[in-house]
């Protein structure tokens, strides 16, 4: 037949060069599959649409690097091939490893500063109660416990994520309850009432010691907001 075209465009016909097909001048994409799914691993920064989904998976990863490795194990490297991308996407979007590690505190911390509001609004007779189960409250979540853990094993083996956790606790949590109080050693009640639920969630649900591990949480509350509540505003 006349007039066609042969298989590969014109420049086939002729000896020219095929440019049909794919552009095999780019280099190859790493396609080691990520802990988060089976997509290629990306390299470089991904479009502007998939930037906050990228940034979210990143997040995700570094929490579950850092709560089953603690925060001396885990790595950047380790956390972009949890995420399925390349190191180098993790620096661009947080920078050092402490900087990923404080942005994933911040976001597991999100509930904690949430909730914060209901205690600072609730009648000073209260804050102890609802302090102790909104702390508690987050680790019987199974959702907000894995960052949790991932903050509190890192932070008890390392002076840059302890430093990072008692920014947020102290800044963003302590010193607004304290500001509640109205009296001349608020601030250290209040990181009594602290220290009280921290040292209770270490050995209920990451040291898991009998029977406190598994005792009834409404009863656990019954008998520690009366504590909590002593430390805030007791004489």
């Amino acid at each position: 037949m006349t007039g066609g075209t042969a298989p590969g465009g014109p420049d086939a016909a002729s000896g020219g060069p095929d440019t049909s097909g794919p552009d095999t001048s780019a280099v190859a994409p790493d396609t080691s599959p990520g802990r988060h799914g089976t997509a290629p691993r990306r390299r470089g920064r991904p479009p502007r649409a998939e930037s906050a989904a990228t940034r979210d998976r990143i997040l995700d990863a570094a929490r579950e690097e850092f709560s089953e490795r603690g925060y001396d194990k885990t790595s950047v490297r380790g956390i972009a091939k949890s995420a399925g991308v390349d190191s180098a996407l993790v620096h661009h979007y947080f920078g050092t490893k402490e900087q990923v590690f404080e942005a994933a505190v911040e976001v597991a911390f999100a509930p904690v500063l949430k909730g914060r509001e209901a205690v600072l609004d609730a009648p000073l007779e209260e804050v102890g109660e609802r302090m102790t189960r909104m702390i508690l409250g987050l680790w019987e979540n199974p959702v907000t416990r894995i960052p949790l853990l991932a903050i509190i094993r890192s932070a008890v083996n390392n002076e840059t994520a302890a430093g990072v956790f008692r920014r947020l606790v102290a800044g963003q949590l302590l010193r607004r309850i304290a500001g509640q109080l109205d009296l001349p050693d608020a601030e250290l009640r209040a990181e009594l009432a602290a220290a009280q639920l921290v040292g209770i969630a270490m050995i209920r649900y990451v040291i898991k010691v009998e029977p406190l591990a598994s005792a009834d949480i409404e009863q656990i509350v019954k008998r520690v907001a009366p504590v909590v509540q002593g430390h805030l505003t007791g004489r």
